[in-house]
């Protein structure tokens, strides 16, 4: 039997964790998580990470296993999980990846191209740069530096311009002649189930799993970590518009609006981005059997 790599993925609120035990535990098999936060051993309630119960109740992989502190990129899990699937396929003919991280999902399926790690100082750099002098700075340097990737990037996207820059000035070469974009080719056949369900559902659980996190903690895990909130592993929904609250900018209540709000329009974000998948079969969560039935025939 050929191996086979069973992808569940799908937007923030929508199942994946449980729809992926239930999965692991039909198959016998265990899961590779593909969750860019849920990596972090000290984040625990604004990434949803698994409740001990569900971790118990399948054998998972690459959550909790680095810190805030440590550099992760989506290279470098593509290394760790090709890895990972090498060693779990040698006792299991399946195995479950799952998570919303559009780009882990890319790296493991597809692959990416290995970038140089950023010089911190470098970073620093650039980052004071963009604060001080705005991002028509940064624009106009990538002009100069890579007028090809300059006319393919969304310009107003400062994280992906200042990134850009980045590695043009890492490298001395042009950031898009270092991006091959190749598809690579996996010892193993993949199985793509994406879940979905009428948006407004999904946008309502997305609202009430906001509450819950709140009300198990969410606020005062975001205070232990405000001072260090300058680190890019907190970058992310959830804590940076707490650590803003912490700031000053807005009372608490609009903090956890915006939470809401920019949870909801990053669902709509991994929607568009895994629609354009066409290798991607689609099924409502509670439809548990036939979602089986359709990996059983694949496999």
């Amino acid at each position: 039997m050929q191996k086979t790599l069973i992808v569940i993925i799908g937007p923030t609120g929508i199942g994946k964790t449980s729809t992926s035990i239930k999965i692991a535990n039909h198959f016998n098999t265990e899961i590779i998580s593909a969750d860019s936060r849920q990596i972090f051993k000290e984040l625990q309630i604004g990434t949803a990470t698994p409740s001990a119960e569900e971790l118990a109740a399948a054998k998972h992989h690459n959550i909790g296993s680095h810190s805030i502190h440590d550099y992760y990129s989506a290279w470098e899990f593509e290394q760790d999980a090709i890895k990972m699937s090498e060693e779990l396929f040698k006792k299991h003919d399946q195995l479950v990846l799952t998570g919303g991280s559009m780009m882990y999902i890319d790296a493991v399926c597809k692959g990416i191209d290995e970038l140089p790690t950023i010089d911190q100082h470098l970073r620093d750099e650039l980052k004071l740069q963009y604060e001080t002098e705005g991002i028509e700075s940064i624009r106009r340097q990538l002009k100069q530096l890579d007028p090809i990737f300059y006319d393919q990037v969304d310009l107003k996207n400062h994280k992906r311009v200042i990134h850009a820059v980045e590695i043009c000035l890492m490298t001395g070469e042009p950031y898009s002649s270092l991006r091959t974009n190749s598809v690579k080719q996996r010892p193993f056949k993949m199985v793509k189930i994406g879940l979905e369900m009428d948006r407004e559902e999904i946008y309502d659980r997305i609202n009430r799993r906001v509450d819950i996190m709140v009300e198990d903690g969410l606020i005062e895990e975001a205070q232990r970590f405000y001072p260090n909130k300058e680190l890019n592993s907190l970058n992310t929904v959830g804590y940076k518009e707490l650590f803003a609250h912490f700031d000053g900018e807005y009372d608490l209540d609009k903090a956890i609006e915006l939470v809401k709000r920019n949870s909801r329009r990053y669902a709509k974000k991994q929607l568009t981005w895994f629609k354009r998948d066409k290798e991607i079969s689609w099924f409502n969560p509670q439809n548990l059997d036939n979602m089986i039935s359709f990996i059983q025939e694949e496999i």
